[in-house]
C-alpha cells in the first residue's frame, strides 16, 4: 500500500504554495542583483572610452609625432593617421597607417582632436562628448 501512495504522490508535481515560494525567491533576489547593474552599462562604456584616447589613440598620435616630427593640426584631424594628409603642413614622412579605421567612441560618435590643446601636459586635446553628443559632465578626456 506504501508503493501506491508514494507512486501518486510523485505524479502530482508541485503544489502552488510551492511554485509562489520559488517566484518570490526569484524575484528577492532579483530585486537585490539588478540595482548592482544597472547603469554599469555607461560605466563600461566610459571606461572603453578613456582606455581608447589614453591607450591606442594616443600611441598612434605619439608614432605620428615620432616619423613626422610634430602631431596632425587640428584639421587634419584624426583622419591623418589612417590616410596621408594631403593639406598642408604635409607630413615629411608619413609612415602609416597609425589607425586601421577611423576611431568611434562607444557611443557611435567621432573622437574630438585639437592640435594644439589648451588643457596640458600634453601637447594636443582629444576626447570624447559622451552619450548626449555635447559638452558636459559626462566628456572623457585626456587631460
Amino acid at each position: 500500500m506504501a508503493r501506491k501512495d508514494a507512486a501518486r504522490t510523485a505524479a502530482q508535481g508541485f503544489t502552488l504554495i510551492e511554485l509562489m515560494v520559488v517566484v518570490i525567491i526569484i524575484a528577492a533576489l532579483a530585486a537585490m542583483v539588478v540595482p548592482r547593474l544597472a547603469g554599469r552599462s555607461q560605466e563600461a562604456k566610459m571606461a572603453a572610452a578613456s582606455a581608447d584616447i589614453k591607450g591606442n589613440i594616443s600611441l598612434a598620435l605619439r608614432l605620428y609625432e615620432v616619423d613626422n616630427g610634430r602631431y596632425p593640426t587640428t584639421e587634419q584631424g584624426l583622419s591623418a593617421l589612417l590616410v596621408k594628409p594631403t593639406s598642408p603642413p604635409n607630413p615629411p614622412s608619413w609612415k602609416g597607417p597609425y589607425l586601421e579605421q577611423e576611431p568611434l567612441d562607444p557611443w557611435g560618435h567621432s573622437y574630438r582632436y585639437k592640435h594644439p590643446g589648451s588643457h596640458p601636459p600634453r601637447d594636443y586635446d582629444l576626447y570624447s562628448l559622451g552619450s548626449d553628443g555635447a559638452e558636459g559632465n559626462d566628456d572623457v578626456t585626456n587631460w
